[in-house]
């Protein structure tokens, strides 16, 4: 079997994306180097930023077309972390609205990577 743990988003900047997300996650990286940033989190997810000028084999494939997904227990939680991601300033695609896997919205980060928030709803 295998057990996806570590995804790495290409990035323009590494150290610029290492601080929106060390601001976002509420984490230090462990490694920081001017072409790659790693974050491990508690979970146990490993988040790789790239330096999308350097990342072997080249990169070809634009931003956006995979999402990073943050659950949460509860629907006032994906309101709470909507309002303070649109206070950061994240572009939004999507406002918070009710679908079929549950409550969710979709923000970017400055690369225009996906991140959507969600919290499970009528779960039966």
């Amino acid at each position: 079997m295998v057990h996806p743990d570590f995804t790495i988003l290409l990035v323009d900047n590494p150290s610029a994306s290492a601080a929106f997300y060390r601001e976002l996650l509420g984490a230090e990286p462990v490694e920081n180097s001017p072409t790659f940033v790693l974050f491990v989190l508690s979970t146990g997810l490993k988040l790789g930023l790239w330096s999308r000028h350097t990342a072997q084999p080249v990169v070809t494939a634009q931003s956006g077309s995979v999402e990073v997904c943050f659950r949460l227990d509860k629907t006032t939680d994906v309101d709470r972390t909507y309002a303070d991601w649109t206070k950061r300033g994240l572009r939004v695609l999507q406002t918070p609205v009710e679908m079929d896997f549950g409550y969710t919205f979709v923000v970017t980060d400055p690369d225009g990577h996906r991140l959507r928030a969600y919290a499970r709803t009528n779960l039966a």
